[in-house]
């Protein structure tokens, strides 16, 4: 491959039939519109559409990003956790702000979330890591995220263990897994369109409630 300049360039874009999108219909509020963005995507087939890129600020100053799952949205708004120790988590505890993007490429849609993040009480965070997984607590029983790993084999063999611990204790916690809750001040609905006609609807918190706006694309 020579150019991939042109490569990109000639991958199809917003293809097949798009859904509809009117904003003026829109619910007052954007956690109710999520939702019903939420489960058209999981009706419409997407994989994993409760996927989500995380982005933080490090303590040096510069983003960050990484996808996961997001575990709620209700009145309060959008959740997820992470252990402590991680890099996103103490990104969050310095700097205790987030953005959430959720993209499905299939109905051309994104959701951009922002706002102040907060830590949800131990006993809720407590509740989210044992309704994990098995595999998916065991990970989080080695605390190491992102650091080097100089023998997959010293992976499996701490995996092997740890989730004979989580068979042994199948009540253990990990004290650092942490249940966040991000308040959003914006979010904003974005409805691709094949002739670029994209339709943008930003919600912003005001004293009362939301402020709704249209946006050009």
């Amino acid at each position: 491959m020579t150019d991939i300049r042109t490569y990109l360039r000639d991958l199809p874009v917003f293809a097949g039939e798009l859904p509809l999108f009117d904003p003026t219909a829109a619910p007052e509020c954007p956690e109710t519109l999520f939702v019903q963005w939420l489960t058209a995507a999981v009706d419409s087939g997407v994989r994993e559409a409760h996927a989500m890129t995380l982005s933080t600020v490090g303590v040096d100053g510069d983003p960050s990003a990484r996808v996961l799952i997001c575990k709620n949205v209700d009145e309060r708004g959008w959740q997820f956790a992470v252990h402590a120790a991680s890099p996103k988590g103490r990104e969050l505890l310095a700097n205790p702000a987030a953005a959430l993007t959720f993209y499905w490429a299939a109905l051309a849609r994104q959701v951009r979330v922002r706002g102040p993040v907060a830590a949800e009480p131990a006993d809720r965070s407590a509740a989210d890591f044992l309704a994990r997984p098995p595999a998916s607590r065991a990970e989080a029983l080695l605390g190491r995220q992102s650091e080097p790993l100089a023998d997959p084999r010293d992976l499996e063999l701490a995996m092997r263990q740890a989730l004979h611990r989580i068979e042994g204790e199948p009540g253990l916690i990990v004290p650092e897994w942490t249940l966040y809750t991000l308040r959003a001040t914006e979010v904003e609905f974005w409805q691709g369109d094949q002739r670029r006609r994209h339709t943008r609807l930003r919600y912003t918190r005001i004293a009362n409630g939301w402020c709704r706006e249209i946006l050009w694309p």
